[in-house]
């Protein structure tokens, strides 16, 4: 079948055999990859009659993920369960009540409603009062990774930024003290800048400033401020950031050619043995975010008409479990979104990250990944911010971003 990007055997079987449980993805590569991996040779071990298979759906990360399960839902041929952002970006599914309420038959099992921290308890139910998802990672938007001999040579601490204004005016040291890139951002995609855009709101806003934007309520003078940060911060990044990648941008601080690059937790995940972290690299919480936690998820929902219902609901339910979370957010680079998980399971990045979370105030979703925003208000603030990038006139920015919510 063309776009089936995974197949497991299921657990209920006719007189014509074990039928197929089909998990959709988009991880076809990196770290997503290895950790979609490490999650099924985990199920595998728990249930060794059960064949499983794998084969991602790439292109446009998971845009075209979206493309497939959306047809095969209006085709009343929904797959058994798929990866997608939970909270606001369910909307559309929970509108057209293709999900199912799995409160009883997935979440009592495990002690998962119990040990699921508050933030990725509160995505998984959508936009309704019941649970029709299982989250599966916590991924931290608002970090600040640097490169430690950059920052050191422009006599730069990174620990003593409180604001935007003191990241901008911290680039403004290392473009004048060392041959360095700044901030190592790419616009090639407008993914980074709507990212960077959302932190520094949250940073400069406030958690409050930030809810009332995502909540329909924008102030905005705040929506400009944080636009106005960002035209500052692109003053100081890479001469060719049009034409280069992510990965690109991230190779630059690993190298040394940069100081400075605000990504989500994944970027670590890239960092090579040989760049150690806390003696060639480390992160702040971007300056002005340390109260908070900016969420980033991926789950899988339980489709209504489901095909495999008991198959799924089993594998959803090892989804929950210390050991599936242990596997995929080791691989991942995330951590995990049960809170009773040993955190030296894990690298000491991710146990730092661990200790960050559980000593912020907040838990705010993101806006670029879905969570904060519905598809078609995601959609626009995207669109605008695209609009924003290369000319960086902030009025006019300012006025689209805050229509795209309202």
């Amino acid at each position: 079948m063309a776009g089936l990007s995974g197949c497991l055997s299921g657990l209920s079987s006719g007189d014509s055999g074990p039928q197929p449980l089909e998990l959709l993805h988009a991880w076809s590569n990196g770290d997503g990859a290895a950790a979609i991996e490490a999650l099924f040779e985990g199920f595998q071990e728990q249930h060794p009659d059960v064949e499983l298979a794998s084969e991602g759906i790439s292109g446009a990360a998971t845009q075209n993920l979206g493309s497939v399960v959306n047809e095969r839902i209006r085709n009343d041929d929904p797959p058994s369960t798929w990866q997608n952002w939970p909270g606001a970006a369910l909307t559309p599914y929970v509108d057209s009540d293709a999900l199912d309420d799995i409160t009883d038959s997935v979440w009592s099992e495990n002690d998962m409603e119990s040990a699921y921290r508050e933030g990725p308890k509160e995505q998984a139910k959508g936009t309704t009062d019941h649970f029709v998802s299982v989250p599966i990672n916590i991924h931290r938007i608002n970090n600040l990774f640097y490169n430690k001999s950059v920052v050191e040579e422009a006599g730069v601490d990174p620990t003593s930024l409180s604001s935007p204004a003191d990241v901008v005016a911290a680039c403004e040291t290392i473009a004048t003290e060392t041959d360095a890139v700044p901030f190592a951002q790419q616009t090639k995609g407008a993914w980074s800048t709507v990212q960077l855009w959302a932190t520094v709101l949250l940073a400069d806003a406030g958690h409050e400033g930030y809810r009332n934007f995502y909540e329909g309520n924008p102030d905005r003078e705040a929506v400009a401020s944080a636009l106005d940060l960002v035209a500052q911060l692109s003053e100081y990044y890479p001469s060719e950031a049009s034409t280069i990648d992510f990965t690109d941008a991230n190779n630059m601080v690993i190298n040394g050619d940069a100081a400075f690059i605000h990504q989500g937790d994944w970027a670590a995940g890239a960092y090579p043995d040989d760049f150690a972290y806390g003696e060639d690299w480390s992160y702040v919480p971007f300056p002005g975010s340390d109260h908070s936690y900016q969420l980033n998820m991926d789950s899988f929902p339980y489709p209504a008409n489901n095909p495999t219902p008991e198959a799924t609901k089993t594998f959803l339910r090892y989804c929950g479990t210390k050991d599936a979370q242990v596997r995929f957010n080791k691989a991942k680079g995330s951590i995990p979104p049960r809170g009773d998980v040993d955190p030296s399971e894990f690298p000491q990045f991710q146990q730092d990250q661990i200790e960050d979370f559980g000593n912020v105030d907040h838990q705010p979703p993101s806006i670029h990944h879905g969570l904060a925003l519905d598809p078609e208000q995601r959609t626009n603030v995207v669109e605008a911010i695209s609009a924003f990038i290369g000319s960086y006139n902030v009025d006019s920015a300012a006025d689209e971003v805050v229509s795209a919510v309202q």
